[in-house]
């Protein structure tokens, strides 16, 4: 099993989700809670300098990594989910992590309501 990675949920993210991945024994820090209202820019920062992965259903992050050159070293996972529950995101990262094949550092997913990943390696160099 891999190791457990450090969590970054975005404003957007729902608390019921946030609440799922801390039962698992996750830790999750939660923008809404921690930093409320700050830009997404100043997101991948924390990332950054926290080693986070940031859970997000923001697709403008992946125009922050591949356009602007922001580089969220630990990866960012993207939800292109409609008309879910609230922890159902929680429930299927928490799927996927306990699959040793899935693999989320220095990688840029989306995964939509079909159960479709995609997956992109975040450049570390511009």
């Amino acid at each position: 099993m891999q190791r457990r990675p450090k969590l970054l949920a975005n404003e957007n993210f729902m608390a019921a989700g946030v609440r799922v991945l801390r039962d698992a024994g996750f830790d999750v820090l939660f923008v809404a809670e921690d930093f409320p209202s700050i830009k997404d820019w100043q997101v991948i920062d924390i990332a950054i300098t926290s080693n986070r992965v940031i859970l997000t259903h923001d697709r403008d992050y992946g125009e922050l990594v591949f356009k602007y050159g922001y580089r969220p070293t630990a990866g960012v996972i993207y939800f292109r989910m409609k008309n879910y529950m609230p922890e159902d995101p929680a429930k299927v990262l928490l799927t996927l992590i306990e699959d040793t094949n899935f693999d989320y550092d220095g990688i840029y997913t989306v995964i939509d309501n079909n159960g479709e990943i995609r997956q992109r390696i975040i450049p570390t160099t511009d």
